[in-house]
């Protein structure tokens, strides 16, 4: 007789990490100044990585072209 394999919490993909974001409440006027120009530094290097992907699709698509 056939075992079923059986799946355990180790055996499954893990969920990708996210930006954690803190409770905006306790946080000053500078505090959150500063949080949000964090904010903008990681859309600027999120931005930048599509570039970078769309660049490298664009590339690949072009050697792959058939005419």
């Amino acid at each position: 007789m056939h075992k079923e394999a059986k799946l355990i919490d180790e055996d499954l993909p893990k969920p990708r990490a996210r930006l954690v974001t803190p409770p905006l409440d306790p946080l000053g006027v500078a505090e959150l100044q500063t949080y949000i120009a964090e904010l903008q530094q990681e859309i600027i290097r999120a931005e930048r990585e599509i570039a970078r992907k769309q660049d490298h699709r664009s590339a690949a698509d072009n050697v792959f072209r058939r005419e």
